[in-house]
């Protein structure tokens, strides 16, 4: 191999590498749930298949989502270092700086912001602001102070159902509440899960995250049932408020109930197998309620 196909391939495997540091700064996979929602959530609002709003949106979305978790790793590179799952992230492993990671996060708030602006509407930049903002600079300092940040991150945490509907409709009318409350109520079970399996790094990081001071015990899993036995009142609200229809409301109906029976298990069972069923549950439920909301209406 010559000197040059050395430097090629070097070359190469740098920009590979940069390009999997900034996919792990915006933690690609939650961000793209994340914005799943929020696309659904406009189309929803706009009652038809526009595909190059909902392309406009996810790009948007992504930037916006994206900026918040960079600054989320940036803030907490030190408590990274601490946990397994989290010390190779790009910042708290030293491969980027926290400086290259403000930049980042600043460059795509602001060409997100812009996008929301330019091709949807000022209401939907404005929520999209406050998201940004109660998730980097609230939620992420209070997880070390009281559990009550799992309940202030579930704001920022659902209000992409907000900042769809508003690019959609331009208002904050009830169907972009209902949207907003199931995310906010489905987050609890499905984060506290995670908590629970995580538990021992969250731990060693300082991080509240459990519902109780005992960690992974009976009043987590019940908090997990409470939750889940919220949502299914609140799977009705798509059918009375006319975002979805008769068909929509036996399928939500049917994975709100799956998902209290996996909380119920947990507490039944109190082992981390019963936790990740929880968790994977809760991964399938989201994209199953809210594809069967669109198909229904659409």
């Amino acid at each position: 191999m010559t000197t040059q196909d050395t430097v090629k391939q070097h070359s190469s495997l740098s920009i590979g590498g940069k390009v999997r540091d900034y996919m792990a700064l915006i933690k690609f996979s939650l961000s793209f749930m994340v914005v799943f929602s929020s696309v659904i959530s406009y189309l929803l609002a706009v009652y038809q298949w526009y595909w190059a709003g909902a392309f406009e949106l996810f790009i948007a979305g992504m930037l916006i989502t994206g900026s918040a978790n960079a600054v989320n790793q940036v803030v907490e590179k030190d408590t990274d270092t601490l946990m397994k799952r989290t010390a190779s992230r790009p910042v708290a492993s030293g491969r980027m700086t926290p400086a290259e990671g403000w930049a980042f996060a600043i460059i795509t708030l602001v060409i997100g912001l812009g996008m929301l602006v330019l091709l949807f509407n000022v209401l939907s930049a404005a929520v999209a602001l406050v998201s940004w903002f109660i998730y980097a600079f609230m939620y992420t300092p209070l997880k070390k102070v009281s559990s009550m940040a799992v309940l202030l991150g579930a704001v920022p945490g659902a209000l992409p159902c907000l900042i769809g509907w508003a690019a959609g409709a331009n208002n904050l009318a009830v169907g972009g509440w209902v949207l907003f409350a199931i995310q906010f109520f489905w987050q609890f079970p499905h984060f506290w899960a995670i908590a629970w399996l995580s538990h021992k790094d969250y731990s060693t990081a300082g991080f509240k995250l459990l519902p109780s001071t005992e960690g992974p015990g009976k009043f987590s899993a019940i908090q997990s049932i409470v939750y889940s036995l919220v949502l299914i009142p609140i799977g009705i609200l798509p059918y009375l408020t006319g975002i979805s229809g008769i068909a929509s409301l036996w399928i939500i109906f049917a994975a709100n109930l799956f998902m209290l029976w996996q909380s119920i298990r947990l507490y039944r069972e109190m082992e981390a197998k019963a936790a990740r069923r929880v968790m994977f549950s809760s991964y399938i439920y989201l994209p199953i309620v809210f594809l069967a909301m669109l198909a229904d209406k659409l």
